[in-house]
């Protein structure tokens, strides 16, 4: 498995470890964003990172029977563990702002569904991928994601993750002065049009 220094290393030399003043998909703000599309651009250096996590959730997870991913960051994230776990994937798609399994997917019955993403800061989007598994009367194994940067705070199972970096996060109202002086940056994908 990649260490944390090594994880590091290569988010630093892909560019996907990001400085600056970001409002995340939340509303957040941050001085860090983690944009993994730059460190999955590479397929090389990114196959070691996302073996690693495989090699975690296989150690985690006895039983899976199906991977799901929400759209957009989680899709290739989702597909490798899938393949390298040789398990079957599929994502969910954000229709008028709500997820959607869209494509023909679905989540049978009593099947042990594990959701995988790229970064887990909130945690939205996982969480409304588990109404999905619910509405299919499935039951949800756990979490997994390359970058975790949450709290867990509103997240109850256990949420395995390649890199668990520490990195606040502020409302509008209590901005540090040092972000204050940097330009905004928008880099999620939630609310493209």
């Amino acid at each position: 498995m990649l260490s944390l220094k090594n994880s590091l290393k290569v988010l630093k030399k892909t560019k996907a470890l990001l400085d600056g003043h970001f409002v995340l998909s939340s509303g957040l703000h941050s001085a860090q964003y983690v944009q993994c599309a730059r460190l999955l651009s590479h397929p090389r250096i990114s196959n070691k990172f996302v073996s690693s996590l495989a090699a975690k959730i296989k150690k985690e997870i006895k039983k899976i029977d199906l991977i799901l991913s929400p759209a957009m960051g989680g899709i290739v994230i989702g597909y490798e563990i899938g393949r390298i776990l040789n398990k079957e994937t599929i994502f969910c798609e954000r229709v008028n702002k709500k997820f959607k399994l869209r494509r023909g997917f679905y989540i049978k019955k009593n099947s042990k569904v594990l959701i995988v993403e790229d970064v887990i800061t909130t945690g939205k989007s996982i969480l409304e991928c588990v109404e999905l598994i619910k509405k299919s009367k499935a039951k949800l194994v756990g979490f997994a994601c390359l970058i975790d940067r949450s709290e867990h705070k509103k997240i109850k199972y256990k949420v395995i993750s390649q890199v668990k970096l520490e990195i606040p996060t502020y409302n509008k109202s209590n901005l540090p002065h040092h972000l204050k002086k940097i330009p905004i940056t928008k880099p999620g994908s939630r609310f493209l049009k």
